[in-house]
């Protein structure tokens, strides 16, 4: 009887679909890669035609050699890695790696782990598509000449074990970028005004928001603004002068792919986006469910489409027409189409059966397991149910020239809300008041209520916005999201407060030395339009070796003139005026993983060292002592006195010798501007240049 051998990428999915397949297959795992380019140098001959060097990975020979006695035993092998580019490269590595060239070899992919996807797959058999394989090859090559060429230069300018990466460059650059923009926000004053009024018949209060004049919209920018404005209106009578019915809909979310599950996840869920992924892993490889055995309950989860195959659309939709009623059911067409840059072999993330609701398998689920199979469940199964419609009413009401506006809008068919809502969707008030107005309502003003608001900076990145930010500028794909923000968080360059990224010391360094000397590399567009070109190298359209061989040249040119330009500002150890107490030396500035640090010259005969204090020279406003520069135990920089803790004063803002000439008070610097600590007061000028 024949012998067939399946090798998978992942050990968990082994026992998996041996439960699929009969006693003739053998399942047998790679654990991922087994070959890459070699730790100790490039491993690419740069003069010879780009060729790769590949060795075996350390640890896995191993497990090659137990692939070779299965490989021996079988009269067909077939790759079943993953459905995406590194899974190709995966099965044409072990072609290579377990000499296959002379067995029968066949290319099987399937996007979710049952026993109907794995057998079919076995009849889609097909050879190794190339254009993916050097898709892969490409991107791991231009990953690898950045990181071996440019980290060096981080070495020998700052501290070794430094890194610098392709993706991770430009998102470190973004997050500077966007650090900048906040530190030189300078809030705007405005003020809101809201009427209450009394409705006859109504216990409520009616609340309409100060819309302008009746020339249009208009902002109210002072309290002297906002005065004269009152003064106006306590001559007016408030009448209803304009009541609109209309009707609205909003659109059934799309399923989920890798960028908007891990938004989702990290919003509603808290989850960041590696735990995202970790989790939903174990959800596409199998689990353990009771009266099933183990099966794969989602399907492949680094996707960028949307697509949904004819089987599974049909299914949620006898689900849905059976569970909500026929009318709950999406309109044939209902959705968007595909983005150009999709690998449109895939689909998107969605149970591998709708049948299989959150709430039959939860005991079978850990917490977060469950927590995220629901999310992808909800989404998906919203994704094939009809629009929300709305019935919505606009008031307009007027006193003198002076327009005040007030709208809501009332369910009058759930559709999708009846399984997905989000934070944003309307809670409906106002509802019932509306109901009962019309141009002859008597209004009885109670109350006019005035708040003063300052316009607010950018929000600083958190994970979730980073990946939507990356996805919008087309940096990175599906699989690199949250390998590149664990890196940046490993390198200490970012750290996490409170869900937000905050650039450190020493991210600020890299990003400065990237920015200054590799400004094509830490360029978005440029990084953008390298995706695109690996993209065309997947479709065939682009020889892989034109777009690396375009790309080393001018790489090899920056290292090479910032090698040279470098040196020249390499930091030396900074000798300061603070005396080690065990030797008497004058102590050193020294870097390490954390940033700054005072360190005794004498080591290694004396190993004193202490955290270090950067003077501003600017008194503290509080006791008078000097303001230092310190940094909180994540590595985010703040300012502070430096007598600490008997003196509570801290700014994230660079404090400046300058009093303000409007309220005596500290002032601190954005930009370049100089703006007063106390935002009631709200002075600000432009900071002298320096000469």
């Amino acid at each position: 009887m024949a012998k067939y051998l399946v090798i998978v990428e992942s050990p968990a999915k082994v026992k998996t679909i041996k439960k699929f397949l009969g006693k003739n297959y053998e399942v047998a795992a790679s654990n991922g890669h087994v070959r890459d380019l070699p730790k100790s140098q490039l491993g690419i001959d740069v003069e010879h035609g780009f060729e790769p060097k590949y060795i075996t990975i350390r640890g896995k020979g191993d497990i090659l050699a137990n692939l070779r006695k299965e490989v021996k035993k079988a009269d067909k092998v077939y790759l079943a890695t993953d459905p995406d580019r590194e899974g190709e490269a995966i099965s044409w590595h072990l072609s290579k790696a377990l000499k296959l060239a002379d067995k029968n070899v066949y290319r099987i992919s399937f996007n979710e782990i049952t026993k109907n996807a794995v057998k079919a797959s076995l009849k889609q058999a097909r050879e190794i598509d190339m254009d993916l394989v050097d898709a892969q090859q490409a991107r791991r090559m231009l990953d690898r000449m950045v990181g071996y060429r440019i980290s060096p230069v981080l070495w020998a300018k700052v501290k070794r074990g430094l890194s610098a990466g392709r993706v991770q460059s430009v998102a470190l650059r973004i997050i500077c970028d966007r650090e900048e923009e906040i530190n030189a926000f300078i809030p705007e004053e405005y003020w809101t005004l809201d009427a209450k009024f009394a409705i006859p018949g109504e216990k409520k209060r009616l609340i309409a928001k100060f819309y302008g004049d009746e020339n249009g919209k208009r902002t109210i920018g002072s309290r002297e603004e906002l005065d004269g404005i009152l003064k106006d209106l306590a001559q007016e009578t408030f009448q209803v002068l304009d009541v609109k019915k209309g009707k609205r809909v909003k659109k059934a979310p799309l399923p989920f792919i890798t960028s908007t599950l891990q938004q989702e996840a990290a919003k509603r869920l808290n989850f960041s986006t590696q735990k995202t992924m970790r989790l939903a892993q174990q959800l596409y490889e199998g689990i353990d469910i009771k009266g099933q055995g183990t099966v794969g309950i989602i399907t492949y989860l680094r996707t960028d489409s949307v697509r949904i195959s004819e089987e599974a659309d049909a299914a949620a939709r006898e689900y849905i027409s059976s569970a909500y009623g026929e009318n709950y059911v999406a309109k044939e067409g209902q959705g968007k189409k595909s983005s150009t840059k999709i690998q449109d072999a895939h689909e998107a993330i969605r149970p591998s059966d709708i049948t299989r609701t959150p709430v039959k398998i939860k005991e079978s689920l850990s917490r977060d397991q469950f927590r995220l199979y629901q999310l992808i469940w909800n989404r998906f199964v919203a994704s094939r149910m009809s629009n929300a419609e709305y019935e919505t009413t606009s008031v307009k009401i007027g006193a003198g020239i002076y327009r005040f506006h007030v709208s809501a809008s009332k369910i009058t068919f759930e559709g999708f809300l009846s399984v997905y809502t989000s934070d944003d969707d309307d809670k409906g008030e106002n509802n019932v008041l509306l109901g009962a107005i019309d141009t002859e309502t008597k209004l009885n003003l109670k109350e006019l209520e005035e708040k003063q608001h300052f316009t607010q900076p950018p929000a600083h990145f958190t994970e979730a916005s980073l990946v939507k930010a990356l996805e919008e500028l087309g940096i990175g794909r599906p699989s690199t999201y949250a390998p590149t923000i664990t890196t940046l968080l490993g390198r200490r360059y970012v750290t996490k407060e409170n869900k937000n990224l905050y650039i450190t010391e020493l991210g600020e360094v890299v990003n400065s030395i990237m920015t200054e000397a590799f400004p094509t590399i830490v360029d978005e567009k440029f990084t953008a339009n390298m995706e695109s070109l690996l993209d065309k190298v997947a479709e065939g359209s682009v020889g892989w070796k034109a777009v690396v061989s375009n790309f080393y040249p001018d790489l090899e040119e920056a290292v090479q003139i910032a090698e040279k330009e470098l040196e020249k500002v390499k930091i030396e150890d900074e000798v300061t005026d603070v005396i080690c107490e065990q030797c008497g030396r004058n102590m050193v500035v020294k870097y390490g993983p954390h940033g700054r640090f005072l360190a005794c010259p004498g080591f290694p005969d004396c190993r004193n060292t202490k955290p270090y204090l950067e003077k501003i020279g600017v008194e503290c406003p509080k006791c008078g002592k000097e303001v230092v520069l310190k940094k909180t135990k994540k590595g985010r920089k703040y300012y502070g006195c430096e007598d600490n803790p008997d003196c509570d004063f801290m700014s994230w803002q660079k404090p400046s010798k300058e009093k303000c000439p409007q309220c005596g008070g500290y002032m601190v610097e954005k930009g370049n501007k100089l703006v007063c600590a106390d935002s009631q007061c709200g002075f600000v000028k432009e900071k002298e240049k320096q000469k």
